[in-house]
């Protein structure tokens, strides 16, 4: 986080804190629970001037709702609506936040191609893609980047994956998630592991899940003509080296991913200052 803000000039510092526990497992009442506890025990170690968390890995604007609201229950009087971001726009949010990571990935994406990054590969229009993990960053950016002319082959998530030549549509991923509670068995596609994805002959593998998904046991497998880290540290040192070994440019995380915090610390601007701007 450090490096992230220092690359993209944001006034912030880095730190990433957590809890651990499988919020699968969980009812929303458990969730609101430990999360208001988490808040109360920390106390004045946040603050919209001290510390400010934002969402990550199993957390989403509901999460940051019930830190906003345990804050402010403990400094009444006070404008702490910058305690945290990613909060519902409704009590502080910024527009676009939610999309933010995706953005900043299709953009960095767009410009390093642009600069001749990956020979071969001019842009991301008629580029096939193929993305491993499919909550936040990886949806948002199947449809960003579909809709900007690529061709989404492949997604998946903690339950397996789902594959097409021909093109998958993101909002038809979406919708069937959302009613089964996984992308596998998406009309249309093929059962695809996570192996086979990492190793698809693609133009643009997007490891968008947990950290160290392509490792030395499998970067030699990569056949894609560039990476790019939409999640936190996908690639291993030691995997970066194969991947450079090969040919294949590796677009890094603190840049990638930077989106978030940059749209985090313009939803913090606005909360200073008592402003809510549009999304343009």
């Amino acid at each position: 986080m450090t490096w992230k803000c220092a690359v993209i000039d944001v006034p912030f510092g880095g730190a990433k804190g957590g809890l651990v526990c499988d919020p699968k497992q969980l009812t929303a009442a458990d969730l609101r629970k430990i999360t208001r506890r988490f808040i109360a025990e920390l106390g004045d170690d946040i603050g919209p001037n001290t510390d400010i968390p934002a969402p990550d890995v199993n957390t989403n604007a509901e999460t940051t709702a019930w830190i906003y609201d345990t804050y402010h229950m403990m400094h009444p009087g006070r404008n702490n609506l910058g305690v945290v971001t990613g909060k519902p726009i409704g009590i502080g949010g910024s527009h676009g936040r939610e999309q933010a990571p995706a953005r900043g990935c299709l953009y960095a994406t767009q410009t390093a191609l642009e600069r001749g990054v990956a020979p071969g590969l001019p842009s991301v229009e008629g580029a096939t893609v193929a993305i491993q993990g499919f909550g936040n960053a990886g949806s948002h950016a199947a449809a960003l980047f579909a809709e900007a002319g690529a061709k989404i082959v492949a997604i998946s998530d903690t339950r397996g994956g789902a594959y097409s030549a021909a093109g998958l549509r993101p909002s038809d991923a979406v919708a069937h998630k959302k009613r089964t509670g996984s992308v596998v068995g998406l009309p249309g596609s093929e059962p695809i592991d996570d192996h086979t994805l990492l190793g698809l002959e693609c133009d643009i593998l997007i490891p968008a899940a947990l950290e160290n998904a392509i490792r030395r046991d499998n970067a030699a497998g990569v056949r894609a003509k560039l990476v790019v880290e939409a999640a936190n540290g996908p690639t291993t040192p030691a995997a970066d080296q194969i991947l450079l070994d090969k040919g294949i440019p590796v677009l890094p995380d603190i840049l990638v991913n930077a989106g978030g915090v940059t749209v985090s610390y313009f939803e913090w601007v606005q909360n200073s200052e008592n402003e809510q701007w549009d999304v343009e």
